[in-house]
């Protein structure tokens, strides 16, 4: 393939989308149901046999996917290909209880690095590009995942991994990368370190941003490209679906990550019936992978809450940007709240650095948020009275609960160098 120009299938009608959408899905659900004893058993209790599909309307009737199937049979009991097949595993973090783990067939491979080479290519970049690939390497699917994308875009790679941020700056420096593949939150790290040795971080030779791995809002991304000089796009994906490459934001219109509909089929379902809703509603996100071997997965609830939107630079659909997640939701005396919500606040205030933490606690019988943030170094320390008031003031007017809120000097709280650790539930220990 020639990874300068677009494939055919980013430009094909709709059409001819759903009716490779259709192909494609019948096959999996009979490749599921034939090779997987998990699949066999849960869509014959489920009273369903691939024979059922005959529209991709029919996938409703399928049973979901959760992190609980994948924890349920770990290792390796989701696989739907013999070992010998598998080429290579990865896994979640497992931050949240026992990790998930994910097989991959040389074919899933190809195609991975397929669907990133292309996400790059929608990011404007080409085999002319030089990227820093700054996402954790090993188990995580992020710098593998990327990894494989450039060079298969036929771009120069700079595997440097996550962490040693001087390193990161320094090279910066040194190898002159045009793009850099990173977690927003490790970004802002990346510009702290360059700042610091070489007194502005706008100058260096990046030109644009692909962060994933973690939700990010508009305001986070409003201050990268400031203090960087870049233009900064969404990249989405879960090790459970692929890994990143799943959908990426076109640079042209910078309006939320086009899914890659051919091979990942989105659907939009109320987080608590679990029934379908149209386009353009906000609840949780499903995917159904339609070209993966060696572990497809039907139906899988990612637990992250957004709409999908009308396609504007490619013809496939978009997500919006991730509000949160059903499981990240705090429910702060009858109130939901998202970490975004928060984050949000603190960006709107320049004197404040976007590096954060909530803690949630217990004052008495009832639940409270307390929020501690960083102040830039410029600024009067005779401030600090004034922000936490200001911040305050604007969390309690957006999410409209009063919190408590701590400013403190800038570099006081731990940076992370991969993805951001925000909330911490202090109840328990407390």
């Amino acid at each position: 393939m020639n990874n300068n120009v677009m494939e055919k299938i980013e430009t094909a009608s709709l059409d001819e989308l759903r009716s490779v959408q259709l192909e494609r899905m019948k096959k999996t659900l009979q490749h599921a149901y034939q090779n997987s004893a998990v699949y066999k058993k849960k869509f014959d209790e489920a009273g369903v046999h691939p024979d059922d599909f005959k529209s991709l309307d029919d996938l409703a009737k399928f049973p979901f996917t959760t992190k609980k199937d994948l924890r349920d049979n770990y290792p390796f009991g989701m696989f739907a290909v013999p070992q010998e097949q598998i080429v290579r595993v990865h896994a979640s973090s497992g931050t949240t209880g026992q990790p998930t783990v994910v097989g991959y067939t040389q074919n899933d491979i190809n195609v991975w690095s397929d669907v990133v080479a292309r996400s790059l290519r929608a990011a404007g970049l080409s085999n002319k590009d030089t990227i820093q690939v700054s996402y954790g390497y090993g188990l995580f699917t992020g710098g593998l995942g990327a990894h494989y994308g450039v060079e298969r875009l036929g771009a120069t790679v700079i595997p440097m991994s996550g962490g040693q941020t001087e390193r990161q700056a320094q090279l910066i420096h040194d190898f002159k990368p045009t793009a850099i593949m990173v977690t927003p939150s490790y970004c802002l790290n990346i510009i702290e370190a360059l700042e610091q040795k070489f007194g502005t971080a706008k100058n260096c030779s990046i030109k644009t941003g692909v962060f994933g791995a973690e939700p990010w809002t508009n305001e986070m991304r409003k201050e990268i490209e400031e203090r960087l000089g870049i233009d900064a796009l969404d990249i989405y994906g879960l090790s459970e679906v692929m890994g990143p490459g799943v959908a990426m934001e076109c640079l042209e219109s910078k309006d939320g990550p086009t899914i890659w509909e051919d091979h990942f089929y989105p659907e939009i379902i109320h987080p608590e019936t679990g029934e379908v809703l149209p386009d353009g509603e906000l609840g949780e996100l499903v995917f159904t992978t339609i070209t993966k071997e060696g572990m497809p997965v039907i139906r899988y609830r990612t637990r992250d809450l957004t709409r999908l939107l009308p396609g504007t630079a490619r013809p496939m659909r978009r997500m919006d940007k991730i509000v949160g997640r059903s499981d990240d939701m705090m429910i702060i005396r009858g109130v939901n709240v998202f970490p975004s919500q928060i984050e949000e606040q603190i960006l709107h205030i320049p004197q404040l650095v976007p590096n954060y933490q909530i803690q949630i606690c217990k004052e008495g019988h009832l639940d409270t948020l307390h929020i501690r943030a960083e102040m830039r170094k410029d600024i009067s320390q005779t401030l600090v009275h004034q922000l936490e008031k200001q911040l305050k003031s604007q969390i309690k007017t957006m999410v409209g609960i009063s919190v408590c809120v701590e400013i403190l000097p800038e570099g006081s709280l731990p940076r992370s160098e991969g993805k951001a650790q925000r909330v911490f539930d202090i109840r328990k220990s407390a």
